[in-house]
């Protein structure tokens, strides 16, 4: 195994903060919302609630628990638990690495128009039009420039490691991402038009199921819970032996979820209060309008109607996304990072540099080739790639890594689990219950 001087979270609270702080992203802001007001409402929530507990979590537990162990990057860390097949963990490894880089490709994208978004409402105020127009326009220029204005922060918090870096920013930004979220809600839930969409949003219709809902909905559980890409794994490889993994893994998952929940009583009730105010959401056949750039164009129509208090709001709004946005990419980009630093022993300055400069041209390439390639790589790394990668990496977990040395790792953080329910049901849970269940669901779709 690797170097037990491997850097650590300072503290279990710096831990679930962090480890939140990547689950709670745009997947939560941007793609849960988007999603549920796609798929009917209720029925989608409750869908992913659903997958959130049969599936998202025992998985977490998984990769934090690979991650400790291997106590290395998830290329160490899945060839140290798979036996005499070591090569079959390197390259699981591999892989997820490419798809914790692909999603970061489009990530930063994304992220930055919340920060032309976020900006453009004050540099209106004070006179610059101009300016704050081409921020909200899409053009190429404009979104190869707002994609490099996210994504240097991003590589100056990774390049400070993780208690400088990523837990210090984590701790920090993440109470103020709550505080902003319980302002917003509350909010928007007094203005007209808001209760309707909450209707929609908490009192199901079960016309609106499929089987492409239902992949939907696990897809975005993975999404959401940065699992399949190695980012559990790796900030798992920094956790204290001396931590209750099951428990950990719950608080971070009920975080997450929590903010999804809470993203959707801020969403779809600002849907339907943009629609009291004349903004177009739904076509004549019912369906989303710009479902993909939902947050880009329908609530900053609705922000335009509330006159100078929509400024305010609009910023407040746009700045929590980017809050939210930061914390999960700096865990993506620290994949490949904490990858380049053990495997080829660099220093974090220069891995960091190079890999964000990697990670960058492939952005750039995406803005240049958007209408191809953007909605491609945002499905292909999220509805399946992360849904498939986690069911391997929990045949990894299940099959090839002994009971009895998970057994070992789990009880240094819970001396009494072995006597547990937990411990007589999770292990045979991931090993056949979740790749079961996880065919059923792609089978159904498929059928």
């Amino acid at each position: 195994m690797a170097n037990t001087q491997r850097a650590q979270f300072s503290s279990r609270l710096g831990f679930i903060l962090a480890a939140a702080g990547s689950a709670i992203g745009l997947g939560n802001i941007w793609g849960f919302p988007t999603q549920t007001a796609s798929n009917g409402g209720a029925v989608f929530l409750f869908i992913y609630l659903l997958m959130v507990f049969v599936l998202a979590y025992p998985l977490l537990i998984a990769e934090l628990t690979i991650g400790r162990y291997g106590n290395a990057n998830p290329v160490r860390s899945l060839s140290a638990v798979s036996g005499g097949q070591k090569w079959i963990g390197r390259l699981l490894g591999l892989v997820g690495l490419l798809g914790a880089t692909g999603i970061l490709s489009f990530y930063t994208i994304v992220a930055g128009w919340l920060v032309g978004y976020m900006v453009s409402p004050l540099l209106a105020l004070i006179g610059f039009t101009d300016a704050a127009a081409w921020l909200e326009s899409f053009s190429e220029t404009r979104n190869l420039a707002l994609m490099l204005c996210f994504m240097v922060p991003t590589i100056l918090v990774v390049r400070n490691g993780i208690a400088n870096g990523i837990e210090r920013w984590s701790s920090r930004l993440m109470p103020v991402l709550f505080l902003l979220f319980v302002i917003m809600v509350v909010y928007i839930l007094f203005q007209p038009g808001a209760m309707e969409g909450l209707k929609m949003y908490l009192i199901p219709d079960m016309s609106h199921l499929s089987p492409g809902l239902v992949v939907s909905a696990m897809g975005q559980a993975f999404f959401s819970l940065s699992l399949g890409v190695c980012v559990m794994m790796v900030y798992g490889s920094y956790l204290s032996k001396t931590a209750n993994i099951p428990k950990t893994a719950a608080q971070v998952a009920l975080l997450d979820t929590g903010i999804a929940f809470i993203a959707g009583l801020l969403i779809m009730p600002a849907m339907f209060v943009a629609q009291h105010n004349g903004v177009a959401i739904y076509s004549d056949a019912g369906a989303l309008l710009s479902s993909d750039t939902l947050v880009f164009s329908v609530l900053p129509a609705m922000f335009d109607t509330m006159g100078t208090a929509g400024i305010f709001v609009g910023f407040a709004f746009f700045l929590l996304m980017v809050i939210a946005a930061l914390t999960s990419a700096i865990s993506l980009l620290e994949v490949p990072v904490a990858c380049a630093t053990e495997e080829f022993r660099q220093s974090r300055d220069k891995a960091v540099w190079w890999i964000g400069g990697l990670i960058t041209i492939a952005s750039a390439v995406i803005v240049y080739n958007f209408g191809d390639l953007f909605g491609l790589v945002v499905t292909v790394t999220t509805e399946y790639a992360q849904p498939i990668l986690g069911l391997l990496f929990a045949l990894v977990a299940g099959w090839l890594w002994h009971r009895n040395e998970i057994l070992k790792e789990l009880v240094q953080g819970s001396p009494e689990l072995g006597e547990t329910w937990f411990w007589k049901i999770w292990p045979g849970y991931v090993r056949v219950i979740c790749p079961i269940l996880m065919l059923l669901v792609f089978g159904w779709d498929w059928i």
